[in-house]
């Protein structure tokens, strides 16, 4: 009976600092986000509003522009990672490609090296290319980040497609393509869309690619944060913080809605 005791209040201990561990920056971000004043030694803020919000949205501000900035280069991140994942994950997860094992590891080499000398190198490039300063840059740089989940994601959901089905659509007639379409595509279509997901949060998130090739003229909401970090101001950083959760929320709940089963079956037909 001590020894069930002993167990559960040791569990509760490990799941109470687990929960500390996970919401408690986020709890602290929130009281940031309505905190007019703030300081040590007191455990809450001493006066609290909504002032900084309407800096944050003022029209002089350049917040809304950045949310756009951000959004816009995401989107485009993810249709350039899957318009190069989709042809290259299935090429190694169906194909006998020699050299497979090569070429999924080449996707991983810019993760080797450290982002801020892979960025810098990137942006002297960009900038004989006269990409610097541009969306296309940045998007680009975006998409080299991006590209790692995007195709091993890719492979590995046209790896598990069974063979068999594919070969059974070809024998009623159908065409390559139209076996791909009908059958492959649908059926690998979940690990597509997640990896659509995890492109469009790293492309949200990215900081300092766009920092090394965007920055002045291309300003996104990392880049509005780190500012704001780096100037004390915690209320703004907050702001921006849960301002950058919205369009995540809303685009995984967007993409939620394909992966149901009854929407993919709909796909295959």
């Amino acid at each position: 009976m001590i020894a069930r005791t002993s167990a559960s209040t040791l569990t509760a201990v490990v799941l109470g600092l687990l929960a500390f561990a996970i919401f408690g920056p986020i709890a602290n971000m929130l009281l940031w986000a309505v905190a007019e004043a703030w300081y040590f030694p007191h455990k809450l803020p001493v006066e609290w509003g909504f002032s900084f919000w309407e800096r944050v949205f003022r029209p002089q501000g350049n917040a809304m522009e950045s949310l756009v900035n951000s959004v816009l280069i995401a989107l485009a991140t993810v249709v350039a990672s899957l318009a190069i994942a989709i042809p290259a994950g299935l090429a190694l997860g169906r194909g006998n490609l020699p050299w497979r094992s090569f070429f999924l590891l080449l996707f991983l080499l810019p993760q080797a090296f450290p982002s801020v000398a892979v960025h810098m190198n990137i942006a002297h490039i960009f900038y004989k290319l006269g990409l610097n300063g541009t969306y296309a840059g940045v998007m680009l740089v975006h998409t080299i980040q991006g590209l790692v989940f995007a195709v091993w994601i890719a492979t590995a959901a046209f790896a598990a497609v069974d063979r068999e089905l594919e070969e059974a659509a070809r024998n009623m007639g159908a065409t390559a393509f139209q076996a791909f379409r009908t059958v492959t595509l649908p059926l690998a279509l979940p690990g597509i869309l997640a990896s659509a997901i995890f492109v469009f949060l790293i492309s949200l998130d990215e900081f300092t690619g766009t920092f090394f090739v965007g920055v002045p003229d291309i300003t996104t909401m990392p880049l509005l944060l780190f500012t704001a970090s780096m100037e004390g101001n915690y209320q703004i950083a907050s702001i921006t913080a849960l301002i950058l959760l919205v369009p995540s929320v809303a685009f995984m709940l967007v993409i939620e809605k394909f992966l149901r089963a009854d929407v993919l079956a709909k796909v295959g037909t």
